[in-house]
């Protein structure tokens, strides 16, 4: 009998924000995968408290972590210690995920070998319950490499896509030394280098429930403090240009 795949879904979470885990584990029950699949659940605590462990579900498939606080680039990192999957997806602790989504991320990196991570369309989620959409969400399909670094260049900083949704092959993800060491925008540095070096693909359907909420780290002041934002997304954009002009481009069959 073969053995099933995995799909590794790592959520880095602090204390204040263990609350929405269960939110979080009830959608990934919803997911149907493709056969010969199953998903883990890496939760790593951004920290080491009394206040996350009581959220954490009782299921096998569930490893649950806790470190040094280092905000949520380390704590992934951590976490990604114990993924046993083949490709790693993203999931926020006050996020969702919409029923479908692991299942269209694994189509879309099986039936496209040359793509090496995959994004969707998102949803915020408002504290009234209602959601509310983006404008300008890419074609769904391929993301040619270098395409969204493009976009994000050109409007201030501002991705085409969402890395919040990423699901990335892990040896690509592990290549890239995964999230960069940054206090916010950790994940869009990964998605930028993504798009340096690989293909990427954009499904169209919802693919998450961004959670709005008064305790979101993205909403602090600090997050959009113009020095320190300027110093990340210099940074950002000097590491895919270094790996943009490597020359190296991302091949499934290329990395051991």
């Amino acid at each position: 009998m073969t053995e099933a795949k995995t799909i590794s879904v790592i959520t880095a979470v602090h204390a204040p924000g263990a609350h929405h885990l269960p939110e979080a584990y009830k959608s990934l029950l919803a997911q149907e995968l493709p056969a010969g699949w199953d998903w883990q659940w890496v939760i790593q605590e951004d920290g080491h408290t009394d206040e996350v462990a009581p959220h954490v579900p009782d299921d096998e498939r569930v490893s649950f972590g806790q470190g040094r606080a280092g905000r949520a680039a380390m704590a992934r990192m951590l976490g990604l210690a114990r993924a046993k999957g083949e490709v790693v997806k993203v999931l926020d602790a006050d996020d969702q995920l919409t029923p479908g989504t692991l299942a269209r991320d694994l189509e879309a990196l099986e039936r496209n070998p040359e793509v090496g991570w995959v994004t969707s369309r998102v949803l915020d989620l408002l504290p009234d319950g209602s959601t509310l959409g983006f404008e300008g969400d890419p074609d769904p399909g391929v993301l040619e490499r270098g395409s969204v670094l493009e976009h994000w260049r050109a409007h201030d900083y501002r991705a085409s896509v969402h890395p919040a949704t990423l699901a990335i092959r892990k040896d690509l993800l592990l290549s890239l030394g995964g999230w960069m060491a940054l206090p916010a925008s950790e994940d869009t540095g990964l998605l930028l280098a993504l798009s340096a070096v690989s293909r990427g693909w954009f499904n169209a359907d919802v693919g998450l429930l961004y959670r709005k909420w008064p305790g979101q780290v993205t909403g602090a002041a600090s997050h959009t403090d113009p020095v320190e934002r300027d110093a990340r997304m210099q940074v950002i954009d000097a590491r895919a240009t270094a790996l943009a002009r490597s020359g190296w481009v991302y091949s499934p069959s290329a990395v051991a």
